[in-house]
């Protein structure tokens, strides 16, 4: 971009608006607006306090809000917007389908709003083909505003680097549109992948099914490897130490947040459920609390109290949603005689802090691997339960089996 354009991000208060927010204003060519419906995080904002966990973006955030970046609740910003992202994508609903109707009705109202001439960036994932529904439908209407879609390719919590450094890809239904799209990422990025616009659908929904797979794989092992009384970590040690072919075997752990297992979901519809492997690998992932529990019953898990360590769906997050460490503490719930959650970061009154959950504590699980959780003082009569491999001194012995008595 050669001059100032103004842009708008719709949902642009969340985990995928508000750092790309953040990296394209504070570079000189953008003006940015964060549209939201959260008052909350508005006001959190523009007095440049992040409203979540982003390492990096609140220092970022304080050097341009105010000036380059301001978030609001007004929606008459989008008149004079010349590109408008929004970060709406397709859900799976109930009966693990994806649903378009919160996507459209987004749509349906920015376009009452925004300026002719203007270009639409759908950022989040969409269900194949949506993207081309969603032009063909502002076309019907007899509009003139151009579609992009670029899907957003960023980890939460290393979003500000990630955006800086990793490839971009744009993809668009008009030729004018694509250029604009490639310009505004150009600026933030130095490699930028253009593909039609089915084609960058599928290469998100593909990016993170691998991922989502590639974790039901070491899963798979971990649970096979447990239930003969063996140590995953010593195998996987075994087989990746300077190893350069098992260098993608992944560590055991639970798979969860908002988009893995979702856009898994998604290319399974898309397959016509054709989609085998993915449907083992939800699974076995979702499988995987389920695990736990049941190997913990030879422990006569009723008289015991646990402690679940960790309740964000990933280390140094506060995000909870999808996580599994809550499908694991309700299950827990049903069978031990009291449960104890804890975690520094994700805001739930129900958590307690560490050292009650400890003291109180037969059991400690690791929920998820936080950085402040490493040099722990674990008393050596809790039974840890480490599926991350995250404390290796700590290998409890483990209740005999069937399975373990025939290795």
């Amino acid at each position: 971009m050669s001059r100032t354009t103004k842009l708008v991000i719709v949902g642009g208060c969340g985990h995928v608006g508000l750092p790309l927010g953040i990296v394209l204003a504070n570079k000189p060519q953008a003006q940015v607006t964060l549209l939201d419906t959260d008052a909350a995080k508005v006001e959190c904002i523009n007095s440049g306090r992040m409203p979540f966990l982003e390492a990096g973006a609140e220092a970022m955030l304080r050097r341009v809000v105010g000036s380059t970046l301001h978030a609001t609740l007004d929606s008459s910003c989008l008149r004079d917007a010349e590109i408008v992202i929004t970060v709406v994508g397709t859900p799976v609903d109930e009966h693990l389908n994806p649903t378009v109707n919160e996507l459209y009705r987004t749509v349906d109202k920015l376009v009452e709003q925004m300026r002719p001439g203007s270009v639409l960036i759908l950022r989040s994932t969409v269900y194949p083909g949506v993207s081309k529904l969603v032009h063909d439908r502002i076309q019907a209407r007899g509009g003139s505003i151009q579609v992009a879609f670029c899907p957003e390719r960023i980890t939460e919590g290393n979003a500000i680097e990630e955006l800086t450094k990793l490839p971009q890809i744009v993809a668009a239904f008009e030729p004018d549109a694509l250029r604009r799209a490639h310009e505004l990422f150009r600026c933030i990025t130095p490699t930028i992948i253009e593909l039609t616009p089915l084609e960058a659908e599928l290469a998100k929904l593909f990016t993170n099914s691998w991922r989502y797979l590639n974790f039901a794989i070491s899963n798979q092992f971990y649970m096979l490897a447990e239930s003969y009384g063996l140590d995953f970590y010593r195998i996987h040690d075994a087989v990746t130490r300077e190893y350069p072919r098992m260098r993608s075997f992944a560590r055991a752990g639970f798979a969860a947040g908002p988009c893995l297992l979702k856009d898994t979901l998604q290319l399974a519809a898309f397959a016509s459920n054709n989609f085998f492997l993915g449907h083992a690998a939800m699974l076995i992932n979702e499988g995987l609390p389920n695990f736990l529990v049941g190997q913990l019953r030879g422990y006569d898990l009723s008289n015991r109290s646990v402690a679940l360590l960790g309740m964000a769906f990933k280390a140094e997050s506060d995000d909870r949603r999808d996580s599994l460490s809550y499908k694991l503490k309700k299950l827990l719930q049903v069978e031990a005689r009291e449960v104890y959650c804890t975690d520094p970061y994700v805001p739930d009154p129900s958590l307690v802090p560490l050292e009650k959950a400890l003291a109180c504590a037969d059991i400690v699980i690791l929920g998820a691997p936080h950085a402040l959780y490493r040099d722990l003082e674990l008393p050596p009569d809790k039974l840890v339960v480490d599926v991350w491999g995250f404390w290796p001194a700590h290998k409890p012995s483990r209740p005999q089996t069937q399975a373990a008595s025939l290795a």
